[in-house]
Order: C-alpha cells, then sequence, then structure tokens
C-alpha cells in the first residue's frame, strides 16, 4: 500500500481528485486530497491576504497531523508551485513527487515569473472588480462546468524557497498533457525530457488531466508507487 497526498491547482479544489482518489482507494491505497486554503470546499475562508506559504502550511498540516511518512506528493498545475514548497520544508516525509501539467519553480521563483504575457495580463486584469482576487481563466469550448473560485493573487507573486532538504527526495516524474497543440508547460516537458534526475511520462489529454484522461493518470500514480 502506497500512501498519496494529492493537490489541487488555480481556482480548483479536491472535487478535481474524485475518480483518481477512489481509484486508489479501491486498490488499497491511503489517499488524502488537500483543498487549499479559500478555494473549493474551503472558498468562505477566500482573502487577499493568502500567499502560497498558507498553501504549502496546509500540505504540511495534513502530513502532519496525519503522520504521514513515504509520501508520494502529487501537484496539478499551480499545485507545481506548492509542493515545490513544500518539498524544502519537509522532504523527510516524502517518497516522490508528481507533477502533473505543472509549474516546476526554481528557487525565488513564483508562477508570476513562469507565466506567459497573456497568462500575466489575465492576472492584472481581473482583478478590477476584487482587486487581490483573481477570476478564473476562461474554460475551453465544450469544457464541462466544474467548480470554480478566485484564487488569491499573492499566491502567485510569493516565490518558493528551497533549503537544499529537498534534494534527499529520491524520485521526481512530470506529468506532461499532450494536447495536440503548443501550451505553457511545453517549457518544463523540454527542460526535464533528457534529466536523469526526471521520469518524464506524457498523456494524451487536456490540462485537467485527472478529469480528461483519469485512467492514464491513474496508471502513472500506481506505476509510481512500484518505484
Amino acid at each position: 500500500m502506497a500512501t498519496y497526498v494529492l493537490v489541487h491547482g488555480a481556482w480548483g479544489s479536491g472535487w478535481g481528485y474524485r475518480e483518481t482518489a477512489r481509484a486508489l482507494r479501491s486498490a488499497g491505497h491511503d489517499v488524502h486530497v488537500v483543498t487549499l486554503t479559500g478555494l473549493g470546499a474551503r472558498r468562505h475562508l477566500l482573502s487577499p491576504a493568502i500567499d502560497l506559504s498558507l498553501h504549502v502550511r496546509d500540505v504540511l498540516g495534513v502530513l502532519e497531523t496525519e503522520r504521514l511518512e513515504d509520501v508520494i506528493l502529487v501537484g496539478h498545475s499551480y499545485g507545481g508551485m506548492v509542493i515545490t514548497g513544500v518539498s524544502a520544508m519537509a522532504a523527510e516525509r516524502i517518497r516522490s513527487l508528481v507533477y502533473v501539467d505543472a509549474f516546476v519553480p526554481r528557487d525565488g521563483q513564483c508562477l508570476w515569473d513562469l507565466a506567459d504575457d497573456a497568462t500575466r495580463a489575465h492576472f492584472i486584469a481581473s482583478q478590477r472588480a476584487h482587486p487581490g482576487l483573481v477570476e478564473p481563466l476562461p474554460l475551453p469550448p465544450g469544457t464541462p462546468p466544474r467548480p470554480r473560485s478566485p484564487h488569491p493573487f499573492a499566491s502567485l507573486v510569493e516565490p518558493v524557497t528551497l533549503t537544499g532538504a529537498e534534494r534527499a527526495i529520491r524520485r521526481r516524474t512530470y506529468v506532461y498533457a499532450d494536447s495536440g497543440a503548443p501550451t505553457a508547460f511545453d517549457r518544463f516537458r523540454d527542460a526535464l525530457k533528457d534529466d536523469p534526475a526526471w521520469t518524464l511520462v506524457s498523456l494524451k489529454s487536456g490540462h485537467m488531466v485527472m478529469t480528461d484522461n483519469p485512467d492514464g493518470l491513474h496508471k502513472v500514480l500506481v506505476d509510481e508507487a512500484a518505484h
């Protein structure tokens, strides 16, 4: 049995991992789905004061209060920023990191640094009605409705701080969503594909891999437990 902690992305919630969590639990694994402060079922706590550090503490709280060890820590999209921050503070609890079409920051980088110009423009323009809160990016045409909440801007501009402790984590896997068109995450695929410290897996999927290709993601996560 493996232990998984699943972290969602910006504007999202633990809802996106429903199928993934159900399948892993049916196979006997221990699964913890984190809902970040201010989002999803915790959107009543939404505030412009919420930053990346708070979201990192959300995950650390689960690891510590549940006394989790040997964890496969999974982050989707913005969740890559969060699990990177967690890796620097709780490396001894983490078996492997899995980035699901996610941002992979270096020390001192924030999501703003890694986003493209159009996304940064959206971050600024969408705060006009509610400063400090970024409205969700538009969904691609034909995408089924899904629960989404505004996202705190402060979490997108706070940089990740690494400590060096994260280097002790022995495995890192990147799951690239191959939609057949260029995306903002091509840069991470290209940077990591020849890096021996990483395993790169490509899945036919839109960005929401958990709902667009749940079977493929399930297989990747089960395979991760075998290493």
